[in-house]
């Protein structure tokens, strides 16, 4: 079997479908699909469902993907570890951060465990939680920095990945406060103790409330959409945007709708009365910030910068089992 055939089956089952998967992996649709008959004569079965329009995998399917995900991920973890060894490779731990965790989380943290990355440098990449995953499952990072909440759908399994929570913090609906008119027709913000919020939970069909989202890939916004499709009644929102944690704060701030964010980036907004709460607290969300590795052998920097990483100071949790993905 080759390694190349894992990727080119991995390709297929994220992108869909034989062409944007061929496209790519920079070869032509009848050489990946002979590459793909190849590794279904090697297995002794079929991976994919080809008798409708829309390309499925097969329940074999389904469990080999998880397999071939690990095996590639202990290849990569090999390599670097051999090239470790043989000192062809720089003493670096690798991290990914969300976009919103990797500007105000991330930097005091990093310093704060200056100590456990001793001797090594740090690399940072941000990008939205779902690139962030996916970089962790093709272990091109050895850690990830990311909010969590039971409701979020991950990959990350208990089988293959740990996490331990470094802190927590609270999503809470937040609206600008509802201007009146003043003299000539003006318009001036109520006084923060009469403040009302412009729009208010739970809204109504009716009169639904602007919603602004979160990018499709976020995991804020993953979170949110899960834990909003356990209320009931459900709120009446209509999305309106969908953009990242600061850019929604801001479009929150002009009054252009309500969004949930972290307590933690809006505590002055609310203390100036610039925000204000755009529900009860039976609206709010708690969350974690939690470190995410793989239970595989990692580089010994990577390793030692983990086993350095406070785990049980008043506050924190120590490791977390992961719910097992089904």
């Amino acid at each position: 079997m080759d390694l190349i055939w894992l990727e080119d089956f991995l390709a297929i089952a994220e992108d869909g479908g034989f062409s944007r998967a061929a496209e790519r992996r920079h070869v032509t649709q009848p050489a990946l699909s002979r590459r793909i008959r190849a590794l279904e004569d090697w297995l002794g079965t079929s991976l994919f469902e080809r008798s409708s329009h829309t390309l499925t995998l097969t329940p074999a399917g389904k469990t080999f993907r998880t397999v071939a995900e690990d095996v590639l991920r202990r290849v990569v973890a090999g390599r670097e570890e051999a090239l470790e060894v043989a000192r062809l490779k720089a003493e670096t731990v690798h991290f990914a951060a969300t976009h919103a965790l990797s500007q105000t989380f991330f930097p005091q943290w990093i310093r704060s465990a200056d100590s456990a990355a001793a001797g090594a440098g740090v690399q940072l990449v941000a990008a939205n939680f779902a690139a962030c995953e996916k970089l962790l499952l093709d272990a091109r990072v050895h850690f990830l920095l990311a909010h969590h909440h039971t409701a979020l759908a991950s990959r990350l399994d208990s089988d293959h990945f740990q996490r331990i929570e470094l802190d927590s913090d609270v999503l809470i609906p937040v609206s600008a406060p509802l201007a009146r008119a003043g003299r000539r027709g003006r318009t001036k913000t109520r006084g923060k103790s009469s403040a009302r919020p412009r729009y208010c939970l739970p809204g109504s069909d009716a009169a639904p409330l602007p919603y602004l989202a979160y990018h499709p890939g976020s995991g804020i916004g993953r979170i949110v959409s899960a834990v909003l499709a356990g209320k009931e009644p459900a709120p009446a929102l209509v999305p309106s945007f969908a953009a990242p944690v600061m850019l929604l704060i801001d479009m929150a701030r002009e009054g252009r709708g309500i969004t949930w964010a972290p307590h933690s980036l809006v505590e002055d907004d609310l203390a100036t009365g610039r925000l204000l709460r755009a529900g009860a607290e039976e609206w709010d969300i708690a969350i974690s910030i939690c470190l995410f590795r793989p239970r595989s052998r990692m580089t010994n920097s990577a390793e030692a910068f983990w086993s350095a990483v406070p785990k049980d100071r008043p506050g924190r949790k120590s490791l977390v089992a992961l719910p097992r993905e089904r």
